[in-house]
């Protein structure tokens, strides 16, 4: 991703003429068309002649010195997830191929347009987003930034929204994240995710995953990107970032569930970056989470995403199964087993879990831990059904931990140039985003060095 600008650099930019919205537009959709690039796998829909008319109009209110933020006029993808007035929504499936347009923007998405950014395009995603490994037998799979001529996976489920930005065909992306599909996409392309509390931002106008677990979060080339993006999703005022000082920070490193099974690449980076961390003053103690134990258990015959989708798939499945991927129905049916009496037990143990997990985090700043066990499979490796289970669940392992508590957190990368990607995660207790920027922002200029 070498000399890709960020938020604050393409807003001063704007800001004193060195570029215009329409550029920015002109560039993305370059980008995209590019024959020799990821663009066709990238995107299921490109709104051309609409990015084109609306950064055309946010050039003239930049000029009228009325523009609505000072983002206004940046290009940004959408999850194809999310409804687009007078656009189908798919979810990255051809069973909703037949649906009827959307009558209204998601709330998140007419927040970014009431912020000036300009909509690129749909992008890619693992059919109605149920795995974290983001290959998409419909669509095709776009290829992680890692080793691109080998063929790596990009993550989901959220997967074209990371290739989209860092491929420079759009400046920052919308993605949902139920159990890591903002952070795995940009732990396996180098980029950083964010996983906000769910709470914070409008769920509407989204084809669930799960209702209880699915949060909607930006992918950005930076943690400050990552904040912008984010204030406006929650509607809130985008406040100046000051990076906490490294230097007593109080981090703890969960030493069961999140450390099993590491890939030897992503424990050597992730091991180095604590180092430098520790030798900065941080002050980092690796302490049992029992509770994350609870996890697998309750996850056990699908957890929240089998019942949850198996509600709302329920009879779609029923009149379009056979035009589902496979190993998406696989896992949408196990929650026709799941019982009233079991759902109910779920509920009541996510409860005891997120008060439990409260009392053993209050100690710390956050959790600091490894965003996915492994590094990207290669494609070709994971056509056995048996392979891609495996690297399914340690991809999303660590990530899902946090969505089941009901918290926050961020994905930044900590390979150095040239290594295999690997994202290094911080993460909370719901609430304590602000907390984790400040955390993140700090670290994501030196782990690296």
């Amino acid at each position: 991703m070498p000399n890709m600008p960020t938020l604050a650099k393409l807003a001063e930019d704007l800001e004193n003429g060195r570029t215009s919205a329409r550029k920015l537009v002109e560039e993305c959709l370059a980008r995209i068309a590019d024959p020799s690039g990821e663009g066709e796998r990238t995107f299921i829909h490109v709104d051309k002649d609409a990015a084109i008319e609306a950064a055309e109009a946010m050039d003239r209110l930049r000029r009228a010195n009325a523009a609505p933020s000072p983002y206004a006029g940046t290009p940004v993808s959408i999850k194809d997830l999310f409804d687009i007035k007078g656009q189908v929504t798919r979810a990255g499936s051809r069973a909703l191929d037949d649906s009827a347009p959307a009558d209204a923007d998601a709330p998140v998405v007419a927040r970014l347009r009431r912020a000036g950014f300009i909509v690129i395009g749909r992008t890619n995603m693992t059919e109605f987003a149920y795995s974290g490994i983001g290959i998409n037998p419909h669509y095709g799979t776009p290829k992680s930034t890692w080793r691109r001529e080998v063929g790596h996976v990009p993550g989901g489920s959220s997967s074209g929204a990371a290739v989209s930005v860092t491929d420079g065909m759009a400046h920052g992306a919308l993605g949902t994240d139920t159990g890591g599909s903002c952070r795995i996409p940009a732990a396996y392309n180098g980029i950083v995710g964010f996983k906000p509390t769910q709470r914070r931002v409008p769920r509407e106008g989204g084809v669930p995953l799960s209702f209880t677990l699915d949060s909607f979060g930006p992918l950005a080339r930076s943690v400050g990107c990552c904040v912008v993006l984010d204030a406006v999703l929650a509607d809130e005022p985008v406040q100046p970032l000051r990076p906490r000082p490294i230097k007593g920070m109080r981090l703890a490193v969960p030493t069961n569930v999140a450390l099993d099974e590491l890939d030897d690449e992503v424990a050597r980076t992730f091991e180095r970056a604590l180092d430098t961390l520790s030798r900065q003053g941080a002050l980092i103690e690796r302490i049992e989470v029992p509770e994350f134990l609870d996890v697998g258990v309750m996850n056990s015959k699908g957890g929240f995403a089998a019942a949850e989708s198996y509600a709302w798939h329920r009879y779609l499945i029923v009149s379009h199964g056979d035009v589902y991927d496979p190993r998406v129905s696989s896992r949408i049916l196990r929650g026709e087993g799941i019982s009233a009496a079991d759902y109910i037990d779920l509920v009541e143990a996510r409860k005891s879990l997120i008060a439990r997990i409260a009392v053993r985090l209050a100690p710390f700043e956050a959790l600091v831990m490894p965003t996915t066990a492994i590094t990207p499979p290669r494609i070709a490796d994971l056509a056995d059904d048996k392979a891609y289970t495996k690297a399914n669940l340690l991809s999303l392992r660590n990530c899902t931990l946090i969505n089941m508590i009901d918290g926050c957190a961020i994905s930044i990368p900590c390979h150095r140039e040239g290594e295999a990607p690997v994202g290094l995660m911080l993460a909370a207790t719901g609430g304590s985003d602000r907390r984790i920027f400040e955390l993140s922002a700090a670290m994501e200029g030196v782990i690296r060095v």
